[in-house]
């Protein structure tokens, strides 16, 4: 038997001298580690969208909104430049921002109490939750063999620590099946449960719920497209495999299921701890906003800002700078759903069907 030099086999050569049909290294067996490479987007955007702190993106959108401010005015015609002088463009501006400060406060504050009350219910109601996750967690027990634990992050990386034992098994309890290409399918998919499982558990490793952290490395665990991959593997080498290897098969069929509702499971809690922390720091933002509203409506005439500052009015510095501070809680607002509404999308689906075109 041959290979060439990326450790794919070739070819082989029968006892009668005829030569074995070539493996087909173009099945699309393994993926990538991260849910970043997998899809092929920017560090920036997957930074952006996930894995930065919702405040740090909020100071970024507030500066953006405020350099754009003040360039408009500066870059703009000189007409601009004496609306803002007047004093009935600053009154319509922020009595404008003051009643959607309240009114946009209220609403995002309700939609998130509405979202927790489904947590609410009936003593019955919480008998049954309480009954079903112990379940769950019992099942679990038994899968790795140990009391579940009770950290989400460990009890996730216990979970793909169970699947890589059995991945690894599976490469072992086949390695002497007569099939070059099942070989190598097999090789070729173990190797990518194994690598995904090590980067995966790294990244859990240490990570504390109520950061995105802990969500963010089991995104990374792509269970689906390994599930379809054992389930394709026991079809398409059906002639090749007996009652052993498709019990090993099975186990780690098994094992990469229960990460799929573990993962649902600690996704949802995330989401409800993400919303009210979105709720907290809205209340708490919308006060200066408040308050800073009120002071350009009863406090601040464009006479008492005269002069320039790097050319631009000192008018436009103070008006742009209060209109950012009144913007500051709906651009919360937009850093949390953004995340949450990405997260959202790329796990639509609980079982393996790939919704996304890479790894289609």
């Amino acid at each position: 038997m041959s290979t060439d030099t990326s450790g794919a086999t070739t070819g082989s050569e029968g006892i009668d001298g005829e030569a074995n049909p070539e493996v087909d290294t173009s099945v699309d067996v393994s993926t990538e580690n991260t849910m970043r490479a997998r899809a092929g987007e920017s560090r920036v955007k997957i930074w952006l969208l996930l894995a930065a702190n919702r405040l740090y993106v909020t100071a970024v959108l507030a500066i953006m909104v405020f350099v754009a401010f003040v360039v408009s005015v500066a870059v703009l015609p000189p007409a601009l430049e004496p609306q803002l002088r007047s004093g009935d463009t600053i009154e319509t501006m922020f009595s404008a921002m003051l009643g959607a400060i309240i009114t946009g406060v209220t609403l995002v504050v309700t939609i998130g109490q509405l979202v927790l009350s489904q947590e609410n219910g009936p003593l019955g109601e919480q008998r049954d939750r309480m009954e079903d996750s112990m379940d769950f967690r019992d099942y679990t027990e038994e899968l790795i063999g140990a009391p579940s634990p009770a950290d989400p992050s460990a009890f996730l990386r216990n979970l793909v620590d169970v699947a890589q034992e059995r991945a690894e098994a599976v490469r072992n309890g086949l390695s002497e099946i007569d099939s070059d290409q099942l070989q190598w399918e097999v090789d070729q998919f173990t190797e990518s449960v194994i690598g995904n499982s090590e980067t995966v558990r790294d990244q859990l490793d240490g990570a504390r719920f109520g950061t995105f952290d802990v969500l963010l490395a089991a995104l990374n665990y792509n269970y689906g497209w390994k599930i379809f991959q054992v389930e394709r593997l026991a079809h398409e080498h059906e002639e090749d495999l007996g009652q052993p290897e498709n019990d090993l098969l099975d186990e780690l069929k098994t094992a990469l299921s229960l990460f799929g509702p573990a993962r649902e499971h600690v996704k949802t809690l995330y989401f409800e701890w993400a919303l009210v922390t979105l709720s907290q720091m809205i209340l708490y933002a919308a006060i200066p906003s408040l308050v800073v509203s009120g002071i350009m409506l009863t406090v601040v005439e464009p006479s008492t800002v005269p002069g320039t500052m790097l050319g631009v009015a000192n008018v436009a510095w103070l008006v742009g700078g209060a209109f950012t501070v009144t913007l500051v809680p709906f651009l919360l607002f937009t850093s949390y759903v953004l995340r949450i509404v990405t997260i959202a999308k790329r796990t639509l689906a609980i079982e393996p069907l790939i919704l996304r075109d890479s790894q289609r």
